[in-house]
């Protein structure tokens, strides 16, 4: 595989697994009950959760000392902000029927993964335009390794934007779309970062811990408070947080 190749596969991979997670939603029941509804917030909210530690704030902290500055200050902030922008969001949604009071809360899950996968292509492009810059080899391959280690991630990503869509909607190609189109900012990210890696690295942090408070404010304010089945939706949290834990901290 070419130096090329790779960077392009790196690109596309990000955003195909997501898709593909996203196509879980053909494969559950046709009948959305309360149970379905309680483990596919649950699951998502862990999910967000366990992503929101280990692929955001702690990369966040870490970069921030890297960079020289108070480690804390971009988390801090970022954390907060995106929090703000999610309530900010969800006042201008408007409530005008029943079937989008639906809706609501999974576009606003939509946005969040969306946001979140803003900095995770920054940082695949970021990981490729280095390579290139020093025009090394092996810097490509560990760019590509890194490239699939967030694919992996995305996977249950796609799966966590899909199920909620479709328990609100009971359409599974709409459920599909909004999973697909959740990833499809990253490839376009991951060339901005690809050409921006050189002068644009002093961002991450910030864009990082930004994206964790988004979907932290998601999953305390939208998805789990409206649940029915609390066991069900409290057992799936803790499944997904240890699902993303797990791949984060394997493939960190």
């Amino acid at each position: 595989m070419t130096c090329l190749q790779m960077t392009v596969f790196g690109f596309l991979v990000i955003f195909i697994s997501t898709s593909l997670g996203a196509s879980a939603s053909f494969f559950i029941k046709s009948k959305t009950t309360d149970k379905l509804t309680a483990i596919s917030l649950g699951f998502s909210s862990g999910i967000m959760l366990a992503a929101s530690i280990w692929s955001l704030i702690l990369p966040s902290i870490e970069q921030s000392e890297a960079l020289g500055g108070l480690s804390l200050l971009p988390p801090i902030i970022g954390i907060l902000s995106g929090g703000i922008f999610m309530a900010v969001l969800g006042k201008a949604v408007p409530n005008v029927t029943a079937i989008e009071e639906k809706l609501i809360k999974p576009i606003k899950l939509f946005v969040a993964v969306t946001v979140h996968n803003v900095p995770e292509g920054l940082a695949v492009g970021f990981a490729f335009g280095v390579a290139s810059a020093l025009n090394d080899r092996s810097q490509y391959y560990t760019a590509l390794m890194f490239a699939i280690g967030i694919a992996v991630q995305n996977f249950p990503e796609g799966v966590a934007v899909s199920l909620p869509f479709y328990s609100a909607t009971k359409s599974r190609k709409k459920a599909f779309f909004l999973g697909v189109l959740s990833g499809a900012v990253e490839p376009v990210f991951a060339l901005l970062g690809y050409f921006l890696s050189s002068s644009a690295k002093f961002i991450q942090p910030w864009l990082l811990s930004f994206s964790a408070g988004a979907m932290i404010f998601v999953v305390l304010e939208d998805l789990l408070p409206d649940v029915k089945v609390r066991y069900l939706a409290t057992w799936s949290a803790i499944i997904g947080f240890v699902i993303m834990m797990a791949l984060d901290v394997a493939l960190g």
